[in-house]
Order: structure tokens, then C-alpha cells, then sequence
């Protein structure tokens, strides 16, 4: 059965090793094939804006889901995961989602896992800057 992929003007999106771009209108494409990886743009982390812990790791999955050998990037991958896990604890129920998946050879559920791996990062630094913002209120307060 053929993936039905709706476009916007402009928007791109990588399938295989390929990055196709849409013209100035919206565009529909039916796309069939055996396990070719398709990411769209709203979904493509870079380099550049892959800035938090959490981020890096998307980045290192969808390395593997874009990869002819995902196995490449699994020292990446496990670094990167060991330095999250000892600054951030509490990720440990995503990152063994993440690892399930990418043991199972399911780098597109991987790649969604990683997603809520972020979320929870979020969460957890809005609660510390929070945390720290009540904290000076308090010394204010008290000077």
C-alpha cells in the first residue's frame, strides 16, 4: 500500500538519500516501496539545530533511519546516551523505548520515541528554570 504524502508550497522531503523539493503549490505524492526511509521537513533535525542533550540523540536516530548502515552510528548513539543519563536520570524510560526499537530494527518508531525523549527534556528544564526563578525571588525577597 502507497504512503500519501500532501506537501506545502515549498516544503521539502527526504526520501531514501534523496531531498525532494515542492514547487509553489501544494502537491500530493503516492509513494510504495519496501522500507525506504521518509522523513518530512517539519521532522529533519540538523547540526545545527539539534542543541540540547535529547536533540542530539533525534539527531543520532535519524542518522541510523537515513543510513544504508545504521550500525555506523551506534557509538554516537551509546555516548551520547550514557551523558544523558547521568545528567538526566528520569530519561531512562524513553531511552530504553528508543533502544527496544533500534534493536528491533524499527529506526522509524526509534525516531518517534526520540521525539518524546525531548518532551520530557523540556519539561524537565522548565521546572528548573522555574525552580531557579522562585529561588531568586526568594533571595530578593530576603535581602
Amino acid at each position: 500500500m502507497a504512503l500519501k504524502v500532501e506537501l506545502k508550497p515549498n516544503e521539502r522531503i527526504i526520501v531514501g538519500n534523496c531531498v525532494i523539493t515542492n514547487t509553489d503549490q501544494r502537491a500530493r505524492l503516492l509513494i510504495d516501496g519496501d522500507r525506504i526511509p521518509i522523513l518530512r521537513e517539519k521532522d529533519i533535525l540538523t547540526p545545527e539545530t539539534a542543541d540540547t542533550p535529547a536533540k542530539l540523540i533525534y539527531l543520532a536516530v535519524q542518522l541510523m533511519y537515513l543510513s544504508p548502515d545504521p550500525m555506523a552510528h551506534h557509538p554516537t548513539y551509546f555516548s551520547l546516551v550514557r551523558d544523558i543519563l547521568t545528567a538526566m536520570p528520569s530519561a531512562w524510560p524513553y531511552i530504553e523505548g528508543i533502544n527496544n526499537f533500534i534493536l528491533n530494527g524499527d529506526l522509524y518508531h526509534a525516531l518517534k520515541e526520540s521525539k518524546k525523549l525531548i518532551a520530557h527534556e523540556e519539561k524537565v528544564l522548565e521546572t528548573a528554570r522555574n525552580l531557579q526563578a522562585s529561588g531568586q525571588d526568594d533571595t530578593r525577597k530576603s535581602a
